[in-house]
């Protein structure tokens, strides 16, 4: 089964059709270029550096970092910084050997990868397809259930600082955070029906602008509060045996590692982001460029942020850093910094579902090329703008989407331990063993040769991490279960 994603709109038997209106023949003419069509006969791509750093930084300065803090405090002052720095450098390294496998051959000419998978076929084929597929669907799927249960916690720390500030601190204000994820998913299911991955390009600008709205904010009240305490907590150990079990300690330090690599993890729909953007130059280089800005300026506000604090908390940093300042003042700042969250999250839940939405839209136009339900698009005229195509599949499927994985997030809305678990399942396998194997196959790398020990060892050093991580996750989970209600939890 072809398992490619095309970002397109509707079947390829109307696009094709689109083509020859406008003088293209189809894929036979694919190397001829023009000022409104690329070398592969699509429009033009006018992603530039800039753009793709939106994308990343959108998808990367996610719900990630709010537990940061509570990382680097299982870990402690030596091993949290430098776990931090040492995913940041592998990320981007992994990142750059995944940039060279957009186009298969020649890296300026070569046939273009459109998604991920295309890019694992291309280089890879059989089995590591299908289970690449199936862990990065997996783990976008789980990214939406994650970012859906961030916003509700962000919306209801909100509502319950100014319901505490509206009664004078007598009300305690217990609230479900039911409500705010069906309101989060309906906004969701609104959003979704934009067609295209390049067309949420604005949605992206809009939401990196809010991550460093908050992560600045979380930062400042951090600086803040270190002031206020005259000293900097925490220690070179992290949390203390005594304070938690020898076991919990174990557990924590390893679901922190979940949480730091889910922080950076990205690799699953860098494929899709080079795919918009415009060459000359090539897209490796641009995409490389962009990698390096963006992993450099999310390091840096993830050091500030989750070091800072971890100043602040000391062992007792809380999962979600901004719920640990309280109610108190100044809460409308912390009403702008949450606000500023369900804004981005908005965002990152299109980056993260886009590719999803379009391999199931691309295997369906596949499978039945015929059904009119699947490839129909109806044009719906908007005064002012384009007509806007309403593709009745795309509707339904898109919307249970968004409703299936909202029930899930009520079911389970445990926020750092989901974060670790997403983190733990896609760093490896996605961020570091595709990408490594993709780029031996390419650049045909012998075996046993040096480059290929290395890279080799890098592989096993993080599959470690990533089962390390996965087990203290679950552990989590468990612990999380015992005492929960399903559909009852309030904040």
């Amino acid at each position: 089964m072809q398992m490619g994603v095309e970002n397109g709109e509707g079947a390829i038997a109307i696009k094709d059709k689109y083509k020859q209106s406008l003088g293209i023949s189809s894929d036979a003419d694919a190397g001829k270029t023009s000022k409104c069509f690329d070398d592969d006969g699509r429009s033009k791509r006018t992603g530039s550096v800039w753009t793709a750093s939106a994308h990343i930084i959108t998808a990367v300065i996610g719900s990630g970092v709010l537990s940061l803090a509570w990382a680097i405090a299982q870990l402690g002052w030596i091993a949290g910084p430098t776990v931090m720095l040492l995913f940041s450098f592998v990320t981007y390294y992994t990142a750059a050997l995944l940039a060279d496998c957009y186009r298969s051959g020649d890296p300026v000419t070569g046939k273009r990868n459109y998604t991920y998978m295309e890019a694992v076929e291309s280089n890879l084929g059989g089995l590591k397809v299908k289970m690449c597929g199936l862990i990065q669907y997996l783990n976008l799927f789980g990214t939406a259930i994650g970012y859906t249960i961030a916003a509700s916690i962000s919306m209801m720390a909100i509502k319950r600082t100014n319901c505490f500030h509206e009664s004078g601190g007598k009300n305690p204000c217990h609230i479900s955070s039911n409500p705010y994820m069906i309101l989060f998913g309906i906004t969701e299911i609104i959003f979704s029906q934009i067609p295209d991955f390049d067309q949420i390009w604005w949605l992206s600008i809009i939401a990196a602008v809010m991550s460093f709205t908050y992560s600045s904010i979380g930062l400042a009240l951090g600086i803040a509060k270190v002031a206020a305490n005259g000293t900097i907590s925490g220690s070179l150990t992290g949390v203390r045996i005594g304070t938690v079990t020898q076991a919990q300690k174990i557990w924590g330090s390893f679901q922190a590692l979940g949480d730091i690599s889910f922080a950076y993890s990205y690799s699953m729909i860098l494929i899709e982001i080079q795919d918009t953007i415009k060459s000359p130059p090539s897209e490796a280089k641009t995409m490389k460029k962009a990698t390096l800005l963006s992993v450099g300026v999310t390091t840096a506000f993830y050091m500030l942020c989750g070091c800072m604090g971890y100043a602040a908390f000391g062992d007792l940093s809380p999962g979600n850093l901004l719920t640990g300042f309280g109610i108190f003042n100044p809460f409308w700042l912390l009403d702008i910094a949450n606000a500023a969250i369900v804004i981005h999250l908005v965002g990152a839940y299109q980056v993260y579902s886009q590719p999803l939405f379009a391999f199931v839209e691309k295997w369906a136009a596949d499978k039945w090329p015929g059904n009119e339900f699947i490839i129909k698009e109806i044009k719906i005229p908007i005064p002012g703008f384009r007509p806007y195509n309403l593709n009745l599949f795309r509707l339904v499927w898109r919307t249970v989407f968004v409703i299936v994985s909202t029930v899930i997030s009520m079911l389970l809305p445990f926020f750092n331990d989901v974060v670790g678990l997403l983190g733990a399942i896609g760093f490896w396998p996605l961020t570091v063993y595709i990408p490594v194997e993709m780029y031996i196959a390419q650049k045909k790398i012998a075996k046993w040769s040096s480059r290929w020990m290395c890279l080799q060892l890098l592989s096993i050093a993080c599959l470690i991490i990533s089962f390390a991580a996965a087990a203290g996750s679950i552990a989590g989970v468990v612990l999380d279960l015992k005492i929960y209600k399903p559909f009852q939890t309030s904040f």
